[in-house]
């Protein structure tokens, strides 16, 4: 048998070794390139500009910590810290600070001018010297890397509110006085004032400049007035506050009913010192409001609670708006709301519909409520019904309004005017005696525009109870309509005239019209009266 020679006996050794070295360069020619472990970034921060080699993979907030540089909570970066840097990047920090500071601030008062018809035209008197206020204001700065790039106040503190100068112009006119029987109060640039005897003799009674004319209404005998005063609060916690003064106290002195959010009603109760009203809740939204639909009574003369008279109610259709109410001079009770009208049960507190009226679809954030007044003897109940028009248009829609009366002697209803307006606005005179019955006269306003009466302008007619004998009076046809508004009539006749006197606001001015003869004086010509009242 032959021998074998070394190299024969190590040639499987020799093979295994080949076989490793093969396999682990093939698995070293198989791997991925090895990655840099840091990258090199610039980093620009509290005024320098460095060069810095990062942990790859690194967020822009570990880049700066890793680099030394603390980030405050405000601080901003760009880009933005959660971003993921690449080599060769580059980092601007910006150092963002707060600053709180307080400082008080000077209020310049303002310069009110009050119209005095009391005082020659053109004379001036300083009523109120005016006085500057003191605020406490505190601003919030924001400072990126030292320069301030905002500043907004974030809390005012009033120290002391700036107190306003009021001075008094004279503008008194060379109108002819005229003699009036009882009382004629006025409200005129939030401020209420009465004339006695004459139309020369008036005076201010109620000063305060704030009188928002919801609520202004004279007791019977013109002792009391009786009125709404805007709220020192935001509108949306209170609207208003109800308010009564003595008319014939030298020095006036109004005091508060302990009532609030009057809007749509509040009158005197025949044969008492007492004042029913109706309430709404403030609200954000439009109208501003969310009416009650309730009614209570307050003594003037004696102190206590208010009693409750009606319990709050949805009101109806478009009850969000409110309802109205009109005492009889016996006492009745009458309400209005826009779905229809009837009478309260004033012991128990229950509605007694009579009749149903159509509502008017305003399409707007109002509602129509029907004028309603009772005739001087209580037997009959005059409204503003809300007519049909001819097909297409629906009964929602309709722009025609009748005046109407309805009898309590035969329970029947009757139009007494087509198409007189929505806010025909109709006012009772008082009684009159011919000698041979009981008489009364009804004024009311008559749309210029009869299918757009929510927009129109009024004439004031007079007429009979029964709606005859109707004359036009004011203005004339030549002048421009009235405001909507209720006309005031005379507590009793004049001598001198014809008829009855008949009071209106026609251009910011009071006027009287004589129902007999048609004539029509103006009395003030300051252009600030907005609400009337005579009693």
């Amino acid at each position: 048998m032959p021998r074998s020679t070394p190299d024969a006996r190590l040639s499987p050794r020799r093979g295994l070794i080949l076989t490793i070295l093969l396999i682990a360069t093939l698995i070293t020619a198989c791997r991925s390139p090895q990655l840099n472990s840091t990258v090199s970034i610039q980093i620009t921060a509290d005024g320098q500009n460095i060069a810095a080699d990062i942990t790859a993979g690194s967020t822009v907030s570990q880049a700066l910590e890793e680099a030394g540089f603390e980030i405050g909570s405000l601080d901003k970066a760009d880009p933005p810290l959660y971003t993921v840097i690449s080599e060769g990047d580059s980092i601007t920090l910006v150092r963002v600070q707060e600053i709180f500071e307080t400082e008080e601030l000077i209020v310049a008062f303002e310069r009110q001018v009050v119209r005095n018809e009391t005082l020659p035209e053109g004379e001036t008197r300083l009523v109120q010297a005016g006085e500057n206020g003191l605020q406490e204001v505190t601003y919030r700065r924001i400072l990126e890397d030292g320069e301030e790039t905002s500043k907004t106040v974030v809390k005012t503190v009033v120290i002391n509110e700036a107190l306003p100068e009021i001075v008094m112009i004279g503008s008194q006119a060379s109108f002819v006085p005229l003699n009036i029987p009882g009382t004629i109060a006025y409200l005129a640039g939030g401020n209420a004032w009465i004339m006695e005897g004459s139309t020369a003799n008036r005076r201010v009674i109620v000063s305060t400049g704030d009188l928002d004319g919801r609520i202004f209404t004279l007791s019977p005998n013109g002792e009391y007035l009786v009125f709404t005063r805007k709220s020192s609060k935001p509108a949306d916690e209170e609207i208003n506050t109800l308010w009564a003064v003595r008319t014939r106290n030298v020095e006036p002195k109004p005091f508060s009913l302990g009532a609030k959010n009057v809007v749509h009603f509040a009158s005197w109760i025949p044969g008492s010192n007492s004042v029913a009203y109706s309430t709404v809740e403030p609200r954000v939204a439009a109208p501003g409001w969310q009416a009650n639909n309730d009614l209570y009574r307050v003594s003037i003369t004696n102190s206590g609670s208010p009693r409750r008279i009606l319990y709050p109610s949805s009101g109806g259709v478009y009850g969000w708006w409110g309802m109205s109410f009109a005492f009889a001079p016996d006492g009745k009770l009458a309400y209005a709301r826009p779905d229809g009208i009837g009478l309260v049960d004033q012991d128990s507190g229950r509605l007694k519909p009579l009749l149903e009226i159509t509502p008017f679809n305003t399409h707007s954030d109002w509602a129509w409520i029907p004028p309603i007044v009772w005739g001087a003897d209580g037997n009959s109940l005059y409204f503003v019904s809300h007519a049909p028009a001819p097909a297409p248009v629906s009964g929602e829609e309709s722009p025609y309004f009748d005046l109407s009366a309805l009898s309590f002697s035969n329970e029947a209803a009757v139009t007494l005017v087509d198409a007189s307006g929505m806010f025909a606005y109709p006012a009772i005179s008082p009684i009159l005696y011919d000698g041979r019955e009981t008489a009364f006269q009804l004024a009311y306003l008559q749309a210029i525009f009869i299918d757009q009466s929510d927009t129109s302008r009024y004439r004031l007619i007079v007429m009979d109870r029964d709606g005859s004998n109707s004359r036009v009076l004011f203005p004339p046809a030549d002048k421009n309509g009235l405001e909507p508004q209720t006309p005031a009539w005379a507590p009793k006749e004049t001598d001198g005239q014809s008829g009855i006197f008949l009071a209106v606001t026609y251009q910011g001015n009071l006027w009287l019209v004589d129902s007999g003869s048609g004539n029509t004086y103006q009395v003030t010509g300051d252009g600030l009266i907005n609400r009337i009242d005579w009693k």
